[in-house]
């Protein structure tokens, strides 16, 4: 059986902490943060552009607009 431990922890406190770190380890945080930072802006640039009106046959369709629009612009 496992027992969650949950404290108030302030901001200085946690930056006081992570100045103690060896500076490997420091490094390995600030990866690990971007890497959460990063993850969550592409999951809210993903979550814009959904939408159900995009099937795979509208897709089909424009990229065969355009295919034939380049191909008649390559004869000109």
């Amino acid at each position: 059986m496992k027992t969650a431990l949950q404290i108030d922890i302030s901001y200085e406190q946690v930056f006081a902490l992570v100045k103690q770190l060896p500076q490997q380890e420091k490094i390995k945080l600030s990866k690990e943060l971007e890497k959460e930072g990063i993850e969550n802006k592409l999951s809210e640039l993903l979550k814009t552009f959904q939408t159900k009106e995009l099937s795979l046959d509208t897709i089909t369709e424009e990229v065969e607009i355009v295919r034939q629009q380049l191909y008649e612009n390559k004869k000109h």
